[in-house]
């Protein structure tokens, strides 16, 4: 697996997390949601994600993206 679709596949894996626990545990659990799509437009702009960059220490191949 490529770094970009780790990233992609950890980004989809935290925004179904964030909507399951908003929808059992407590509706405040939106903000995580928020969190995760204000990092995800960030790194779109600017390129740095903390995601790639710990998924790029754990050794996998870069992609075209990061």
């Amino acid at each position: 697996m490529s770094l970009d679709r780790a990233v992609l596949a950890f980004a989809g894996v935290m925004v179904l997390l964030s909507v399951l626990l908003t929808a059992f545990v407590h509706p405040y659990f939106v903000w995580f949601t928020v969190f995760i799509g204000a990092n995800m437009l960030q790194s779109a702009f600017t390129g740095f994600c903390p995601a790639a960059m710990i998924f790029k220490k754990l050794g996998l191949r870069p992609g075209c993206a990061f």
